[in-house]
């Protein structure tokens, strides 16, 4: 297992799978150094990965992006939105399978994560899933809503992005944040299993090119609404 910029985030290669870790000892926020070990991480399974699998720590998937960024000024917080989503659609586009481990909470940003990639194993553990942005004060841009619209079961992304709704790890299968849940102590093995996988099942040329037609449509409208997204990002804020 190899560190990357961020000490938090680590980079471990598993046959053809790269196992992505993102533990900070405490709620796995996402601040501009952890997105930037993510990019790196990519960039590299990319090039040497079949499949990944990103795992979260103990109880915690992702609180979301880094408060303390996010209320010290108008700037700072959009800028900290923009890097986080650039990530987001480059997951959602990735040429290769990305399989989340949800080890737990997954709010705001961490459930935007779980959208993004393509099968999300959660475990089955007391923790809440969803898109709390309404709740904490902030209005949902445009392209989260595409995303929220493209990812979640129709019947509850009004629930989940008007009301904010939060949801256990059972729950979120419905909704469409996770795909199956299984015990704490089965998670890690259990994305790794998946993401080997669909390494090895998977023709990856037609894979990425499946994809350029599944979910190409909407990663450009999301990249076009970004701009906009980015400059009024704050309104709402409280």
């Amino acid at each position: 297992m190899s560190k990357t910029s961020s000490p938090f985030v680590s980079y471990e290669p598993a046959g053809d799978v790269a196992v992505v870790r993102l533990d900070d000892g405490k709620v796995n926020v996402l601040s501009h150094d952890v997105i930037a070990a993510f990019q790196e991480s990519l960039d590299r399974a990319e090039s040497e990965a079949k499949a990944v699998a990103m795992i979260g720590r103990p109880g915690k998937f992702s609180a979301g992006f880094d408060l303390k960024v996010m209320q010290s000024g108008p700037e700072a917080a959009s800028n900290l939105f923009r890097a986080g989503m650039d990530l987001f659609v480059r997951l959602y586009e990735f040429p290769i399978p990305v399989i989340a481990g949800c080890t737990g909470h997954a709010l705001a940003a961490g459930a935007i994560w779980l959208m993004c990639c393509d099968a999300r194993i959660g475990a089955d553990v007391n923790a809440r899933i969803g898109l709390n942005e309404t709740a904490i004060g902030m209005v949902l841009p445009n392209s989260v809503v595409a995303l929220a619209r493209d990812r979640l079961s129709p019947r509850h992304v009004h629930s989940s992005v008007q009301l904010a709704r939060l949801y256990s790890p059972a729950e979120a299968i419905d909704v469409g944040y996770l795909d199956w849940t299984v015990p704490e102590d089965e998670l890690e093995q259990a994305a790794m299993s998946e993401a080997a996988g669909l390494a090895e099942g998977l023709a990856l040329k037609a894979f990425a090119g499946t994809r350029r037609v599944i979910r190409g449509p909407v990663a450009t409208s999301v990249r076009e609404m970004l701009d906009h997204d980015t400059r009024s990002f704050t309104v709402g804020l409280t």
